[in-house]
């Protein structure tokens, strides 16, 4: 048995994905995290053998507790859901670890595949992603390109950016991450200064448009 962990900031989306794995003869839900300490927490007491991990959410977002993940010495793989494919979030997200990376659209029969060959440590890609990535391949015969904006952020900086797109302010920002206001306010400037915003509605509109966030459903 499959023994599976569900990170995700939604409850819909947590319970659609707990009723699909449900359906599976091989697969047992032992837990949900809404967040990346609660994911963090769960791998550490339950150390399930797959966590299935939104790639955006608050306190940790998912690179952040899949890199906690690996730190942590167990065997536990994670698979990434996104909505976006955007091939330079993918490649990070694989740098970082990941054995699967699934495309929310497609939470069916593709999120059954990425579980079964994560827990046997072999790497799932939705289909269009993988496409993404061989036609970058395929597309730079030296391998060489320049890094995106999603590679240019740190995730700290892009934890800050999903909450400043949820309306937070400095202060919310700062007590909620447990760092100064000045803090915040320097990955502010250095979001603007790699984003090539200069103000916030800019911001805003560039991380939409670079699918660098997830905006409120």
């Amino acid at each position: 048995m499959i023994r599976v962990v569900i990170a995700d900031d939604h409850h819909l989306v947590r319970e659609g994905i707990r009723a699909l794995l449900e359906k599976a003869d091989d697969i047992e839900v032992v837990g949900e995290a809404a967040d990346g300490e609660e994911a963090i927490a769960h791998v550490e007491r339950l150390v399930p053998d797959v966590v299935v991990m939104d790639i955006a959410m608050l306190r940790l977002n998912g690179l952040q507790a899949l890199e906690r993940v690996r730190a942590l010495g167990v065997a536990t793989q994670v698979v990434m859901l996104s909505m976006y494919s955007d091939d330079a979030v993918v490649r990070q997200a694989l740098q970082h670890g990941a054995k699967g990376y699934v495309l929310k659209g497609s939470v069916s029969e593709e999120l059954l595949l990425a579980i079964r060959a994560a827990s046997r440590g072999a790497t799932y890609l939705s289909p269009t992603v993988s496409d993404t990535i061989l036609g970058d391949v395929s597309g730079s015969p030296s391998g060489a390109r320049a890094p995106s904006a999603v590679e240019q952020l740190t995730p700290r900086e892009q934890e800050i950016l999903q909450c400043i797109t949820r309306g937070f302010t400095n202060g919310k920002i700062a007590e909620a991450m447990g760092i100064s206001i000045k803090t915040v306010e320097r990955h502010r400037t250095n979001l603007m200064a790699k984003l090539d915003a200069h103000n916030l509605v800019e911001l805003i509109r560039v991380a939409v448009k670079q699918r660098l966030i997830r905006l409120e459903e």
